[in-house]
């Protein structure tokens, strides 16, 4: 038993990582932790099964999420601090902001403690030890992806290492980035046929990983390792091996984008049979008269916040989503302006709003019929918009002529916000709004509330939520969503165009995702309504396409952060300045300015985190990423 101890220490140096507060390993009275009892019998080994699932990253959770709170698409106050700094360009090498090296590495040795102790544990049928195994191994792929996102080549640590190991075995290189992802593949594959296409007790194992889940996250490796972040990424020609290899292949293969093409197809073959689709709302028995404005927008709203429906393949069942909406949501009951529950905080900047689509579905900048110029004048608010706008309502014409996803993910001054309590679409009036001047019960004023640019996340916030006095908020709960059908849809269609240019059946997904959301397909728009209506029949102009189409369907999930990465768009986005409103004025006139907030900083360098340089100094062998 000392040598599996032994044995742990040695990983721990090896991955110059130390343990957790939390202890998951029994002790035994002599103090020497033995995996003898972890896996003596179903029970305990069940809860190091768990414990492998612990480590899972707590996406939409303000304090373990920099993909949602260290981006250009939500902001604070600029002394909220956290993973703010990553944007604002205080990233550092001394405890980094985000960092995840030790968490996941410490995820994927007890991910190999309980590989290579599975087979011990003596009250259990082979088909669910083949299982539970199965599922370990798609845990560790995914630890060992989010480390290649985050800081690139990583070292690959297939099994932990024993004591007698020599220094080269325990002081690890880097491997390329090809290889991690290749490894990462390959545990995925491995897993495929021991894991269940649905799961049978929903009541206690949904979050759990099912063959669904292993094929999308395999689709979703093989489009970052096609991705021009890793693939062809001369930028990174000076990171190299020992002996001298590139740690970043230097040289573009098209053969990868045909292999997430591949993978693409697979998982939406298999999520499919499994019953997954894209979600869409159903109304109830008292909701059958909603107008068809309403369902679409709850269609975008509840395709995140309506627990595990059919177009959420993947979902963290550990994160509560509570804590999440009373960062994003307001007050917009005049009758319990008192509660102390949310606080409307984190806010999408103008240039966010604008990455929305015109009603007609394509870019506000092209859009022959939406004045892109006057986006800052002041329009009213007529019949026609009431659904969307308070009728009468004096704002910027921003806000007007908007995609059904603009109404259905913001919430801005005069807009209509669908809920609390309120629910008869037929007396539009009778809605709730927000009033976002200075003053007004949503707008500045309100004492370390409210936004900081003048827009609000509806999306995030479900329908149902109603708001009382004091700390009386109900919260219709909600596990974040990891992997979505269109996610998978849209990582499909831009496969296809970057392994073949436009291809009948990358619109084919493309438009089925801009259907459902209520606007046209690409070539009905942009035939009728662009400035730049040829745009979409070259592989360059419907990437970009593609592109903003991702931006919008997945904006806030975290999905954005990662995209211009992989993209290596985000020296150019993320160095927009973060703009909003003039949020102190009282008047429209006055409020309807953009103000700059903060000019955020990207460099080539940001692409990928620093390694903390306590691990530099642990093991000589790795090499820090460049520019830091």
């Amino acid at each position: 038993m000392k040598n599996i101890y032994y044995q742990v220490l040695a990983l721990i140096f090896l991955l110059t990582i130390s343990f957790s507060c939390k202890k998951f390993l029994d002790i035994v009275p002599d103090n020497v932790a033995t995996l003898d009892n972890a896996f003596a019998n179903r029970t305990e080994a069940e809860k190091f099964l768990f414990t492998c699932y612990s480590y899972m990253p707590h996406n939409g959770q303000q304090d373990d999420d920099p993909s949602m709170f260290g981006t250009d698409e939500l902001w604070q106050e600029a002394n909220a601090a956290g993973y703010l700094n990553i944007p604002m360009g205080f990233q550092k090498i001394v405890d980094p902001y985000g960092d995840r090296w030790g968490k996941f590495f410490n995820a994927i040795r007890d991910c190999n403690i309980f590989l290579e102790n599975i087979e011990k544990v003596p009250d259990m049928s082979e088909s669910e030890r083949r299982q539970w195994t199965a599922e370990v191994n798609v845990l560790k792929a995914y630890y060992n992806f989010y480390l290649v996102r985050m800081y690139g080549p990583i070292p690959l640590m297939k099994e932990n290492v024993p004591i007698n190991a020599n220094a080269s075995n325990i002081k690890k290189y880097r491997a390329p980035v090809d290889s991690c992802f290749g490894y990462i593949v390959q545990l995925l594959d491995n897993s495929m046929d021991n894991l269940p296409l649905s799961i049978k007790n929903p009541q206690n194992d949904l979050g759990r990983i099912t063959l669904p889940i292993a094929m999308a996250l395999k689709a979703e490796v093989r489009v970052y390792a096609a991705s021009p972040l890793f693939n062809g990424n001369t930028q990174q020609n000076t990171l190299k091996g020992p002996d001298g290899e590139f740690l970043f292949n230097q040289t573009f293969s098209l053969d990868k984008w045909d292999s997430a093409v591949v993978a693409c197809k697979r998982a939406i073959d298999i999520c499919g049979k499994a019953g997954f689709s894209m979600y869409r709302f159903q109304p109830s028995l008292t909701e059958s008269s909603l107008t068809d404005t309403i369902k679409t927008q709850l269609t975008i709203r509840n395709s995140v916040t309506q627990r595990w429906n059919s177009g959420v393949i993947w979902a963290n069942s550990q994160v509560n989503s509570g804590a999440l909406q009373a960062y994003v949501s307001t007050w917009w009951d005049p009758e319990f302006l008192n509660g102390n529950t949310v606080t409307g905080h984190l806010s999408p900047p103008l240039k966010i709003a604008e990455m929305f689509y015109s009603e007609h579905g394509v870019p506000i900048t092209e859009d022959k019929t939406w004045n892109y110029n006057d986006r800052y004048h002041l329009q009213v608010a007529g019949d026609s918009d009431q659904l969307y706008i308070r009728k009468g309502h004096v704002g910027a014409h921003m806000n007007f002529d908007r995609e059904p996803r603009f109404y259905a993910d913001l919430g801005f001054d005069g807009g209509v916000w669908y809920g609390q309590g309120e629910y008869n679409d037929q007396d539009p009036q009778s809605l709730f709004y927000l009033e976002g001047l200075a003053k007004q019960r949503n707008g500045y004023g309100k004492i370390g509330m409210g936004t900081v640019t003048g827009y609000f996340v509806k999306k995030l916030v479900h329908y149902q939520n109603v708001i009382g006095d004091g700390s009386n908020y109900s919260i219709t709960g909600y596990p974040f969503p990891l992997i979505r059908v269109t996610d998978l849809y849209l990582m499909y269609a831009e496969s296809l165009n970057e392994f073949k240019g436009p291809d009948t059946e990358a619109f084919q997904y493309l438009d089925s995702v801009r259907v459902r959301a209520g606007i046209p397909t690409v070539k009905q728009a942009w035939d009728q309504y662009s400035t730049n209506s040829s745009e979409y029949t070259s592989q360059v102009g419907l990437r970009k396409i593609i592109h903003q189409e991702r931006l919008i369907e997945l904006a806030f999930e975290g999905k954005r952060f990662w995209d211009l990465r992989r993209w290596k768009e985000a020296t150019t986005e993320i160095n927009k300045p973060i703009t909003s409103w003039d949020l102190q004025q009282t008047v429209p006139a006055a409020y309807y300015r953009p103000v700059t907030v903060y000019n955020t900083k990207f460099s080539s360098r940001d692409y990928f985190w620093p390694i903390a340089e306590s691990t530099l100094d642990l093991n000589t062998n790795l090499q820090q990423n460049l520019g830091w």
